[in-house]
């Protein structure tokens, strides 16, 4: 699994795939936050805080993510190389982790330079230092939680086709509904209010106000579990 991930994580940027990820999510974030006037601007809005990245990340990661997840077997599967992969002596288990956890790396590689955002604020609060420090670090786990999960449903999605276009758009639509459909039906649909607790927004949001609840944390780890088995199951079914 070690071979794989570091194979995996090379591939990333060994290409343009990697840099543009980290690229166009830095830049989006920072010209939202600092440049562009609205809602998102930190220094128009007088609040020492980054509650503009919460807002932004999980829209922007609805293409991001997609984008770096759709090759993990898609590209396998076009180029015939899953055959020789699925002849090597590791798990199925093992190569779905492997893929997945080096979409992680660089996931937490995109996320880490926006702290240079918290810094900032920290810096140039009055007084000095006065941004809600718990709620930033809880809004962080709940955000890498989220496109951890984002990660997951993309791995299973690229399991399923060659294609990458469809493996993209499927991911996208799929994180979509999980993460704002099923309260925009339980909100038109009174009888299906329940819905809420299913989708990620709910949780997301609970983990971003400081509040480390053990429910949503064991909302988002069993929903990752949950599709990095749907991947071993469709890689196990390759074999035969």
């Amino acid at each position: 699994m070690i071979a794989l991930f570091r194979k995996e994580l090379a591939s990333f940027f060994s290409s343009l795939i990697g840099y543009l990820v980290l690229i166009v999510f830095l830049i989006a974030t920072g010209l939202f936050l600092f440049a562009f006037d609205g809602n998102f601007n930190i220094i128009n809005s007088g609040y020492a805080n980054i509650d503009g990245l919460f807002i932004l990340a999980p829209w922007i990661f609805l293409f991001l993510i997609p984008a770096i997840s759709m090759r993990f077997f898609c590209e396998e599967s076009k180029s015939g190389t899953i055959e020789l992969l699925l002849t090597m002596p590791i798990s199925d288990f093992s190569i779905v982790m492997g893929k997945f956890l080096a979409g992680v790396v660089l996931l937490f590689f995109a996320l880490a330079p926006t702290s240079l955002y918290y810094i900032t604020v920290f810096s140039l609060g009055s007084p000095v230092g006065n941004i809600d420090t718990a709620a930033t670090i809880g809004a962080y786990i709940g955000l890498f939680f989220l496109g951890g999960m984002y990660l997951s449903i993309g791995t299973f999605v690229s399991s399923l086709t060659d294609n990458q276009i469809v493996a993209f758009i499927l991911t996208a639509a799929i994180c979509f509904i999980f993460f704002i459909g099923f309260d925009f039906i339980a909100e038109t649909i009174p009888h299906f209010s329940f819905l809420t607790s299913i989708g990620i927004n709910e949780h997301y949001n609970s983990i971003s106000r400081g509040v480390i609840d053990s429910r949503d944390i064991v909302y988002f780890v069993s929903l990752i579990s949950l599709f990095i088995y749907f991947t071993t199951l469709s890689i196990a079914k390759k074999r035969k």
